[in-house]
């Protein structure tokens, strides 16, 4: 039996979020130069994307470029913004075969123009998309998130659009860029790293977690499955006793 068939399809992890780590250290292992490692990683971002949709997990969000990364080498920055353009324009049809809605959180008002523009035109293209939400996550850093949240609500507190008295959970996540989205059930990261780097960090209060040494452009459909069937063995209390969830 294969691991796909020893999947539960009524146990899926509604929002699957994955820190995407190790396309430098593929290249470099290789002999390459980084880009390529780059260029690699989007084969395993396609083989995902379509896995997850066959599978039937609704939400699908992807850690593309953090807010630090803006510090990496100029060289290796543009040929990451050209890497998301070609990306973008090539993976359209992919998208609209599979029935897949693009949507981006974090500030793309830094991002290149041309990146910018490819980005909001497929999102608008696929807008109409239901069977799962793909979210790219683009110069994103969730600290930064939490910072303009706490902004924003304190501007309309001082407006006296609201009261300090009704803020709330609720109230937070309707300012998060990921304010039509359910909480994150599974966070997977690749390359043997076990850390968050900045990604999700209101979102992921309550998610299962799966670290996994595969280099990124390596991680393949068995790698996927054999990271949700470890999600399905856990028993996720919320903060309750066992006694309280059986």
């Amino acid at each position: 039996m294969s691991l796909k068939d020893t999947i539960n399809k009524n146990n899926l992890p509604k929002h699957l979020a994955i820190i995407m780590d190790g396309n430098g250290r593929w290249a470099k292992q290789k002999g390459l130069l980084r880009a390529l490692g780059h260029e690699n990683g989007t084969k395993s971002v396609r083989l995902t994307v379509e896995t997850c949709a066959r599978l039937g997990i609704e939400n699908l969000t992807l850690y593309a470029f953090s807010t630090e990364n803006w510090n990496r080498p100029k060289l290796e920055v543009d040929t990451l913004m050209k890497l998301l353009v070609n990306s973008l324009k090539n993976e359209l049809p992919t998208l609209e075969k599979n029935n897949i809605r693009l949507n981006c959180i974090g500030n793309i008002d830094m991002l290149p123009a041309k990146a910018k523009s490819a980005l909001l035109s497929v999102i608008e293209k696929t807008k109409n998309n239901t069977r799962m939400t793909l979210t790219l996550a683009l110069s994103y850093g969730s600290r930064e998130e939490l910072l303009n949240v706490v902004k924003i609500i304190s501007d309309k507190v001082k407006n006296n659009i609201i009261s300090t008295d009704t803020i709330d959970e609720s109230i937070i996540n309707e300012h998060l860029y990921t304010r039509n989205l359910p909480d994150v059930d599974l966070v997977i990261r690749t390359s043997g790293e076990h850390r968050i780097s900045n990604f999700l960090l209101w979102q992921i209060a309550y998610a299962e977690f799966y670290f996994t040494d595969v280099l990124w452009p390596d991680f393949k459909e068995d790698d996927l499955y054999a990271a949700i069937i470890s999600y399905q063995k856990r028993e996720r209390r919320f903060g309750k006793t066992s006694e309280q969830i059986k």
